[in-house]
């Protein structure tokens, strides 16, 4: 995005929550940075400037709101963040990756130096990877500070910082005062058997069509949907736990319930949450593209605000994708219950019917063929699970950071992968908007009956948001649904 200051400034007046997360505001006067939906008195045009992300309002010494809460912003979407390379590094950094690694370790598993990542960052967004980290973390522990009753030192260890005294040190000289000082301001918080952390988002948000889409494809023994919940089990950073998240009554914004033992989890695990539920979308000039097409005009007016549903975790998707190949939705759903219940590990949560973690690629790799073939798939898809399984154990990463031509290219190698499966797996992946799955029977059958070459041919007027004309083709479309 260009920064026109007049541009902005018009947003601001009028609070529009198109624009929240896409830049924010530094008032002169009083030091401090906002979003442009902040509900202070809005300062006069003279006193302010305005800046591409946090991390650059910071650099120019503001502090952030305790109003409107920077730290709480959606994000600017997959395509926003300037360059392949740029957006990969954000992603990952966002995920956590800095907290434990350096920037030349980031910049040789994205394919550059750690001092061309540096120019790179610099040059497009404004900020340098460790500058961008290090608001990250100093924004989590905000959150934490003020949403939650974590002691104030799980709170800096959540946060990424690598010690309570560093976190303090860089709290006081950021914000002016120490942690504690926060906690003693907000109070303790809410909630002390589980942390709950809001994720916001541009409205609208269907929220109703995207727990539909999760709930057909829940995994017996991982996933539930249920009363507009969604809840799963979850492992990461090698702690085990669970989450359940709902829709904020009073704003807009998802709640995350989450165990107290993925405390350490916490910057990649809202990552992923934040993808699982396309948070960062942009609905508004997505339905303004989509509803110049006189066919999807009436889908986007019934259905505004819908998602392309994500991935919490990339091979977990990858399984259930290859499961679902030529089979209907239920089918796969219980084929899949049948993998985690043979292979998955058990898992503890307070949930009924929440009772198993869904295996790793290790695992599922050391299975036999006629093991899978066992679980009622026939044996060439079996030998395309194992594949995908060793591939992902191997290192391939399908990740909204991933390159998705090479990603997809190593996948299109497989056995068994074509390229619906391609296609599929790049928009709920790789959260890729213009990702186009021609051949699915179902999105054919909502145009009409049209060939794949057709429904390509068709699709060009909705680039660059062809994914986002498939859901609401396929939400729209009473005779089937997708895989």
């Amino acid at each position: 995005m260009l920064l026109d200051g007049d541009t902005c400034y018009r947003a601001l007046v009028a609070r529009d929550a198109r624009f929240d997360g896409m830049f924010f505001v530094g008032v002169a006067t009083t030091g401090i940075y906002c979003r442009p939906v902040c509900r202070a008195r809005t300062p006069g045009r003279a006193r302010c400037s305005f800046y591409r992300t946090a991390a650059e309002a910071e650099g120019a010494s503001f502090r952030a709101c305790f109003r409107c809460r920077p730290e709480l912003s959606p994000g600017q979407g997959p395509a926003a963040a300037g360059s392949r390379l740029c957006a990969a590094a954000v992603a990952r950094i966002d995920a956590g990756f800095l907290n434990e690694a350096s920037v030349d370790a980031l910049g040789a598993e994205l394919g550059v130096t750690g001092r061309h990542l540096r120019r790179t960052m610099i040059a497009e967004i404004g900020v340098s990877p460790v500058d961008l980290a290090q608001s990250r973390r100093l924004s989590l522990a905000k959150q934490l500070l003020q949403d939650t009753a974590l002691p104030l030192v799980e709170v800096a260890f959540a946060s990424g910082f690598s010690s309570v005294r560093r976190c303090n040190a860089v709290f006081q000289a950021r914000f002016g005062r120490p942690p504690s000082a926060l906690r003693r301001e907000q109070g303790a918080g809410a909630g002390r058997d589980a942390l709950s952390i809001r994720l916001d988002f541009r409205p609208p948000l269907d929220w109703e069509a995207l727990l539909g889409f999760l709930a057909r494809r829940a995994i017996p023994g991982v996933e539930t949907v249920a009363d507009g919940v969604y809840r799963r089990t979850v492992r990461l950073g090698g702690v085990d736990g669970w989450i359940a998240v709902h829709r904020d009554d009073h704003r807009d914004a998802l709640r995350a319930s989450i165990s107290l033992s993925l405390a350490k989890a916490l910057m990649p695990l809202g990552a992923r949450l934040r993808a699982l539920f396309d948070l960062d979308a942009h609905p508004t000039a997505i339905a303004a593209h989509l509803g110049q097409d006189p066919d999807l005009a009436p889908l986007v007016e019934q259905r505004p605000g819908l998602r392309m549903p994500g991935a919490f975790d990339a091979f977990e998707t990858a399984v259930r994708t290859i499961l679902g190949q030529q089979v209907s939705v239920r089918a796969a759903t219980t084929i899949c219950g049948r993998l985690v219940a043979r292979l998955g590990a058990p898992a503890e949560t307070p949930f009924p019917g929440l009772d198993r973690r869904f295996p790793s690629p290790e695992v599922v790799a050391q299975a036999t063929e006629s093991t899978l073939a066992e679980l009622g798939m026939p044996g060439a898809r079996a030998r395309s699970l194992l594949a995908v399984a060793k591939a992902f154990a191997e290192g391939l990463r399908l990740e909204r950071s991933s390159d998705p031509t090479a990603a997809l290219e190593h996948l299109a190698a497989l056995p068994g992968i074509g390229d619906w499966t391609v296609q599929y797996l790049s928009m709920r992946a790789l959260g890729w908007p213009d990702a186009f799955p021609a051949s699915d029977l179902v999105l054919r059958k909502a145009l009409g009956g049209v060939s794949a070459r057709a429904a390509v041919t068709r699709a060009e007027a909705w680039r660059p948001f062809r994914a986002y004309a498939v859901m609401h083709l396929w939400t729209g479309h009473a005779a089937g649904e997708p895989r």
